[in-house]
């Protein structure tokens, strides 16, 4: 009997409902050829559904998401919205509602072509970066006092706490370890200036005590930016908190080729994680057809690995390599010439040739 997996699928706005075709398109096709069964529901809950509804995100959706295996998020954001107000509600509702507490980036370059720095390649670009995802500035406590006036104030405090630091840091190390290429984790945080992130420090070097075969190293975020550009080469395995995360790993995807390839997974271990496109919803391309759905096939590979099926994860992967490497594809942006149903199909008939 094969395994079914639900999926929730949240398409979201602009050009999200048409990359996210794309990335189904290329799931069903290695469900089917693998063997196994993708069950998926959509969810309208994005920028349009509250325009028309003024509904964001109801208890009673979040309780039917959590019975789901994984969930799937295209893109969301409109311009007719007032800023945040839905990413706040049904990206950080979900993400803070299933403890998604570790944000998983790879920054692979599967194409040298694409890559920005001179005289680096694929075997120089490949780390992952480990970021913290409940906590830090991003946990909303803080506020304005005295809006609109001479005397206004705005606060956002950075909340850490030793039980979501340590969790992180372990995934860290785990992850390391699992990768098992240079074995070796950093730290990126900025303990000299803000001295509550010792709390980092110290909990990073407790735990890698139990990790004797991880090598440790440590930078403030500042030379970490610095290096990544430098020697990208010797970067591994990255852990770091929410906010510097949200910065660091929009660089490395700038150095993999764009956001138009970059993935990145939201995950709970053993429970419904979510996966997704780093890139926003882009509106002016909406309905264009014009939009490198890569960047969502890729969250398809991270949600299938860490659903467990790794030998499918491992085709996407190599299939995105070969259709990246292709004589006749130069860019991954919405000038790239190749329209969005293209990128899928050429994505597919590459699983196929595996």
């Amino acid at each position: 009997m094969s395994k079914t997996y639900k999926i929730a699928v949240f398409a979201g706005d602009g050009i999200g409902p048409e990359v996210t075709r794309e990335a189904l398109k290329v799931l069903d096709i290695t469900a089917e050829m693998a063997g196994f069964k993708v069950d998926c529901k959509h969810f309208p809950h994005g920028s349009e559904h509250y325009l028309e509804t003024g509904e964001l995100l109801p208890d009673e959706v979040l309780e039917e998401v959590r019975g789901m295996d994984a969930v799937y998020l295209g893109a969301i954001g409109d311009p007719r919205v007032e800023v945040g107000l839905v990413e706040r509600a049904v990206i950080a509702g979900l993400r803070f509602n299933l403890d998604l507490f570790v944000n998983l980036r790879p920054i692979r370059l599967m194409a040298d072509k694409f890559c920005p720095l001179k005289g680096k390649t694929s075997k120089d670009v490949d780390f992952v970066v480990v970021r913290e995802n409940t906590e830090d500035a991003y946990a909303g406590i803080g506020g304005i006092l005295k809006k609109g006036t001479p005397n206004e104030v705005a606060m956002q405090q950075m909340v850490y706490t030793r039980h979501g630091v340590e969790r992180v840091v372990r995934y860290a190390y785990e992850t390391a370890r699992k990768r098992d290429r240079q074995k070796k984790l950093l730290l990126v945080d900025k303990a000299n200036a803000i001295r509550a992130q010792d709390i980092w420090t110290r909990t990073f070097a407790e735990v890698g005590e139990e990790f004797p075969d991880i090598e440790q190293d440590h930078a403030y975020v500042d030379a970490a930016c610095m290096w990544m550009i430098k020697n990208p080469e010797s970067f591994d395995t990255v852990v770091t908190t929410n906010l510097f995360g949200d910065i660091i790993t929009d660089l490395g995807a700038v150095l993999q080729g764009g956001m138009g390839v970059a993935a990145s997974g939201n995950i709970n271990p053993g429970q419904v994680s979510l996966f997704e496109p780093i890139h926003g919803s882009a509106p002016k391309y909406k309905g264009q057809n014009v939009s490198c759905p890569i960047a969502a096939i890729a969250a398809v590979y991270m949600m299938l690995h860490e659903l467990g099926e790794i030998s499918s994860a491992s085709k996407i992967e190599h299939a995105i390599e070969k259709v990246l490497n292709r004589e006749d594809v130069n860019s991954v942006s919405a000038s790239s010439g190749v329209s969005t149903d293209e990128w899928g199909d050429r994505v597919i008939e590459a699983l196929r040739q595996l």
